[in-house]
């Protein structure tokens, strides 16, 4: 995966809690075994009319917010099951990092693992951003390496595991991280007894 160090762009609000993965990209979707081409079915139900057509009053069919980079969402976002795919998903429609009081513990070690950023910040510096982000021209800044979300006059602090934060600057994800040890891997299956091949 690419490393991830900062991450600068407009944002989305959606100012909604408990968004579960199944929201976030319904299992009709989850046929593909690649992880590209789950963007267009990005709250696929929330995105659409009763007829099923799509509604230009959600923001994945609104023009003014195509090339957003930062979702602002609610408490305990991606909940649910643990499907990678609503990860996938928001990564393939375009974010490259999402800001929430908290979020759903399966989903926020699938982020790291594919370099997806997840910051979490106090629910008052949340609704604070969630509501510059009404305005689709307001650049936001996440800095990993400084750990501050910077927007308009406002710089927001937020903390970080640290094994997180040297993973996602390195662009390691798990296999990335089992070949920093390959030398040693190599001399334990050197020395291993021929009977446990």
């Amino acid at each position: 995966m690419k490393p991830v160090s900062l991450v600068r762009g407009t944002m989305v609000p959606l100012p909604r809690s408990d968004v579960d993965t199944d929201q976030i990209i319904p299992k009709q979707f989850l046929t593909r075994i690649e992880r590209t081409g789950y963007g267009e079915f990005l709250f696929y139900d929330w995105a659409r009319t009763e007829e099923g057509e799509p509604s230009s009053d959600f923001f994945v069919h609104d023009p003014k917010r195509q090339g957003a980079k930062v979702l602002v969402a609610g408490r305990n976002f991606g909940c649910g099951s643990s499907r990678e795919h609503a990860v996938w998903a928001i990564q393939d429609w375009g974010f490259d990092a999402v800001i929430a009081p908290s979020f759903g513990d399966i989903f926020r070690n699938n982020c790291v693992n594919v370099g997806l950023l997840t910051v979490e910040l106090p629910d008052e510096d949340v609704a604070r951003l969630q509501e510059m982000a009404q305005n689709p021209g307001v650049v936001v800044t996440v800095d990993l390496e400084q750990q501050v979300v910077v927007a308009d006059d406002y710089v927001f602090e937020f903390d970080v595991d640290p094994g997180v934060k040297e993973r996602l600057l390195k662009g390691l994800d798990p296999i990335g991280l089992t070949l920093l040890e390959v030398e040693a891997i190599s001399r334990f299956e050197s020395t291993r007894p021929a009977w446990l091949s």
